[in-house]
């Protein structure tokens, strides 16, 4: 009778696992099906793409859409790496700074600095942007990258302060003050200890600000000119027009897609860790 109770049990489980699997396997599709029709589209000649023949493979793969593309904004491409290194850079360093501070270190007021650095994630772009081109301007730094590398580092020391604030917090303290009774300084303690234990931190926060910041549009289409903005106002331009030719947005689009897929891929499981670290006590 327990066999027979058991056997019951791992059949119900069984057939939920299935069940569950099969749901996987149906949203994936769904997923799936754009980038299929992106991919597929952007190696298909121009004058084949059509509505009827929407879902077909392409007899011959044109990889002119390609070369098209890197010949258009092969500019762009390079404003959007040198954006994102630099910003991402940046922020990373002084959310790391912040958090330190914030975390082990009693300073006057942190429990106002806190919350109102926080309330900054929550400030919409569109709320700011007219103010924010008003000072850019003042500053002469409206109009080219290094305005725009400013605007995404001090938008994005927010979530990076969060993120090592709450990583920081499961150093032990009695680390520190080891260090300090040394003769160790503020910035002595960060150096040697505080930064070669961030690497996970400091995956987290680059994948994050890589991602928004390649991504970003409406900074990158209001506050540069035309030989400052990067790839992704390129590639709104590409399908602007009565005439599109779909070939070329689709391919832009899977070379806009591909380096923040890469970092994905290849720093993913880092990505995980990261976000879990500090996650008990933060």
């Amino acid at each position: 009778m327990k066999t027979q109770t058991m056997t019951a049990y791992d059949m119900r489980r069984y057939t939920a696992r299935v069940v569950i699997y099969v749901l996987l396997a149906i949203f994936s599709l769904f997923f799936l099906v754009p980038i299929y029709l992106v991919v597929v589209t952007s190696l298909k000649d121009p004058a084949t793409i059509n509505l009827a023949t929407a879902w077909n493979l392409p007899e011959r793969p044109f990889w002119e859409s390609y070369a098209q593309v890197f010949q258009a904004f092969g500019g762009r491409i390079q404003n959007s790496v040198f954006l994102v290194f630099w910003a991402t850079l940046f922020s990373s360093v002084l959310g790391s700074v912040n958090g330190y501070v914030l975390s082990k270190w009693r300073i006057p007021g942190e429990k106002i600095f806190f919350p109102l650095i926080i309330f900054g994630m929550f400030i919409p772009y569109q709320a700011i942007l007219i103010p924010l081109f008003e000072f850019m301007r003042d500053i002469n730094l409206y109009g080219g990258l290094p305005g725009l590398i400013l605007i995404h580092t001090v938008y994005g020391l927010p979530i990076t302060t969060l993120i090592f604030r709450n990583f920081y917090v499961d150093i032990p303290d009695e680390m520190l003050e080891s260090a300090a009774i040394d003769g160790a300084g503020f910035f002595g303690i960060y150096t040697r200890i505080v930064f070669p234990l961030s690497l996970p931190g400091f995956v987290v926060v680059i994948i994050w600000q890589f991602t928004q910041i390649w991504n970003e549009f409406l900074f990158a289409v209001t506050m540069t000119d035309n030989n400052s903005q990067p790839i992704t106002v390129g590639l709104a331009q590409l399908a602007g027009g009565e005439a599109v030719r779909w070939n070329l947005p689709m391919a832009g689009a899977i070379v806009a897609a591909l380096p923040p897929l890469l970092v994905y891929i290849l720093l993913g499981r880092y990505f995980i860790r990261g976000l879990l670290a500090g996650s008990i006590k933060g």
